[in-house]
């Protein structure tokens, strides 16, 4: 439990739960922590949500730090590419680290 109570106390952990415990945060997360980069119509559609939605979520993990954005073109058509900063692949395995912790003490082991 002492993970657990840890976690809660440390001021970065508190809000990384806040951010990554929406959905959508969650999921751009976890697809981000598994490739390189996504596109944002790779997410959109992997995530089944709306591009404003997508937007939204995308915007908020950017603004802390978390996700890096990178706009280009592709002939004239414009893609956004997102991939994770080093401060979100670190806040990403503290937010797993407390997860695993949390399970495996309601499960008593």
């Amino acid at each position: 439990m002492r993970a657990v109570a840890g976690y809660f106390a440390d001021p970065d952990s508190s809000d990384t739960g806040r951010l990554l415990n929406e959905r959508v945060r969650l999921g751009i997360m976890s697809a981000l922590s598994v490739s390189r980069s996504m596109s944002f119509r790779e997410l959109r559609d992997l995530l089944m949500t709306t591009d404003g939605n997508l937007s939204r979520h995308a915007r908020t993990l950017e603004d802390a730090g978390y996700v890096n954005c990178r706009k280009k073109f592709s002939g004239r058509v414009p893609r956004t590419e997102y991939s994770l900063s080093a401060k979100g692949k670190r806040a990403f395995a503290r937010h797993l680290d407390h997860m695993e912790a949390l399970i495996q003490a309601t499960r008593g082991e």
